[in-house]
């Protein structure tokens, strides 16, 4: 007689929420709204810091998740050297949120990073974007920015340079989202992020479109993932490869969508050793 191996139970973000939570070195506001606001998380010692740039998912909605949702990881990496900025922005549920509203608001929570690198001594050599879920996708957004168009509202005229991204259970191709009904934000939220009143709503907003991004691309996927369909992190890296870029898929086993931003978790710890890498540090002891 054989015995099956046990099945699989998801981390919920009670499991990951019930946790003690540590708190950022400083809070600054890039706007008036209360979402438009970053934690700085500083790293002990003089520095100058190695930074990432974190975006937080939540399916592009505020009442889903803001950015205390990655306290967690972003402690852990503070506590392993690395400085952490992460984001806040309107989401589409939010006065001002939607197109062009939680682009932009993405894109200066960014940019602000570039203003405080002295006063909070952020090293900017190699700055890592880490986005998890819908945080995914704007942390490649983010990195794609200099191939928007000038005609774009969405256009900067010196946007953060980023060296890497690491996307955790990302969205990043809207269009694909926006037709699959198994992924767990649902197609109408989509819409309300591009917006209806353009003749191509995702030539600016999703990913694929503006590829290469000439960028290098690391996508973390859970096998296990509820939340976001698998082939949405393997269809995307195979476009982006064919386009040019350097993008991997790293599969992570008996792992769902909340082990990816829990700090002891196996699909963190793949995605630290990513990060380590990508800032040129060695790997931990």
């Amino acid at each position: 007689m054989t015995s099956s191996a046990p099945s699989f139970t998801p981390l919920t973000w009670d499991d990951l929420t019930a946790r003690p939570r540590e708190k950022p070195n400083a809070t600054i506001a890039y706007g008036s709204d209360n979402m438009q606001k970053v934690d700085v998380w500083i790293p002990a010692g003089a520095g100058p810091h190695p930074v990432v740039l974190m975006v937080h998912g939540g399916c592009w909605q505020t009442s889903i998740a803001d950015r205390s949702i990655m306290d967690w990881v972003a402690a852990d990496l503070r506590r392993d050297g690395i400085a952490v900025w992460n984001i806040d922005y309107r989401g589409v549920d939010r006065s001002g949120g939607g197109y062009p509203g939680t682009f932009m608001d993405a894109a200066k929570a960014a940019d602000e990073l570039a203003r405080n690198a002295s006063k909070y001594n952020l090293d900017l050599t190699h700055v890592v974007a880490v986005g998890h879920s819908a945080g995914g996708h704007l942390a490649l957004w983010l990195a794609a920015r200099h191939k928007l168009a000038a005609s774009s509202p969405l256009d900067s005229p010196q946007p953060l340079k980023i060296s890497h991204v690491v996307s955790l259970g990302g969205l990043p191709d809207l269009e694909a989202t926006a037709a699959s009904p198994d992924n767990g934000c649902g197609v109408d939220v989509v819409a309300k992020l591009v917006g209806t009143d353009r003749s191509d709503p995702y030539a600016d907003t999703s990913v694929p479109r503006l590829l290469p991004l000439n960028t290098s691309q690391t996508l973390i996927n859970g096998r296990e993932d509820r939340i976001i369909p698998y082939r949405m992190g393997a269809d995307y890296v195979a476009r982006a490869m064919t386009a040019g870029d350097e993008a991997i898929l790293t599969t992570v086993p008996n792992t769902g969508h909340v082990e990816l931003v829990t700090p002891d978790a196996a699909a963190w710890l793949e995605a630290k050793k990513t990060i380590r890498a990508a800032l040129g540090r060695k790997a931990a002891p």
